[in-house]
């Protein structure tokens, strides 16, 4: 049956159909454009985050300055950068990580933040004369040892003990004889692959086999035994006297705990590769905290 609409005021009749389909689009496009059906929009106008020189903002303002800032700069501190730990600023500076931790009253060596000012020589001891003269801390030979000193030093808390007394007074001449009068050996008997660059290789990397013994370079004390600094894999550092200080990186294998003395050409870790694409020995004499070429200072073979 067709359908018929009978237009008012006796008009003609004509099919509905044209109509209603008009209808029906115009139904569809007001729909369409419903606030209710506008798809979410991500707002990407939000306040951008502050460039150097912009305004501070108010949590900028409230927070506190970095301990020990009113020392930066000075001669004997040492700021703290992105990616620093005690060890490593132990390591940067020629000091024990755990004396650095007690000359400023750091109770847990894992909370320090970035731009604190820390001291890197020992309290009583005029930082410039040291940062001149590389006047140490207590000579590392004159500490007892410890039985119960932890192998890893990275997740340690330093406690604070007694103060550290003043040094006496040493002229720099006599320091500076002193300390390099080294009797240095080759820790490690394996060819060299890479030699001292000083920017791309603070030391010498040692060729060898997994196993393989890693020697002491020199009679001292162990202030670092573990692997807690990034790029080192299992390390061990000794320190020699008030200027000279080894490293030995990579290592599968540690034999020796911090504060252990040890003498020359006695075997401190087994090579290996941690941290390192090969098994190799990376070695590093460093004097005052300054990387030097160790070729220079070991005996020719």
């Amino acid at each position: 049956m067709r359908l018929h609409w009978q237009r008012p005021f006796g008009g003609r009749t004509t099919s509905s159909f044209p109509l209603v389909a008009a209808c029906l689009l115009a139904a569809v496009l007001t729909g369409c454009a419903s606030p209710r059906n506008k798809a979410p929009v991500e707002d990407r106008q939000s306040t951008p985050a502050r460039t150097a020189g912009g305004p501070v903002t108010p949590a900028e303002a409230d927070k506190p300055p970095p301990p020990g800032i009113e020392n930066s700069g000075k001669p004997g501190y040492y700021t703290v950068k992105p990616g620093d730990t005690l060890i490593r600023i132990g390591l940067e500076s020629g000091q024990n990580w755990r004396d650095i931790a007690r000359w400023n009253n750091i109770e847990n060596a894992n909370l320090i933040e970035v731009g604190q000012v820390v001291r890197v020589v020992p309290p009583g001891v005029d930082p410039a004369v040291a940062a001149a003269r590389g006047v140490p801390p207590a000579k590392v030979e004159s500490r007892p040892l410890s039985a119960s000193a932890p192998a890893s030093g990275a997740a340690a808390a330093a406690s604070t003990p007694a103060p550290v007394p003043a040094p006496t007074p040493v002229p720099a001449a006599a320091a500076a004889t002193g300390d390099d009068d080294i009797n240095w050996a080759w820790p490690a008997r394996g060819s060299v692959t890479a030699g001292f660059d000083e920017s791309r290789n603070k030391g010498l990397s040692i060729a060898g086999k997994a196993g393989d013994p890693v020697l002491a370079a020199a009679d001292g004390r162990v202030v670092y035994a573990g692997s807690g600094l990034r790029g080192y894999g299992n390390l061990v550092i000794v320190k020699h006297n008030s200027t000279y200080l080894t490293a030995y990186a990579h290592n599968q294998t540690l034999l020796v705990k911090e504060d252990q003395a040890v003498k020359r050409g006695q075997k401190i870790a087994e090579m290996g590769s941690s941290d390192a694409d090969r098994v190799q020995l990376h070695f590093e004499i460093r004097k005052q905290g300054k990387p030097v070429d160790p070729a220079k200072l070991l005996p020719p073979r």
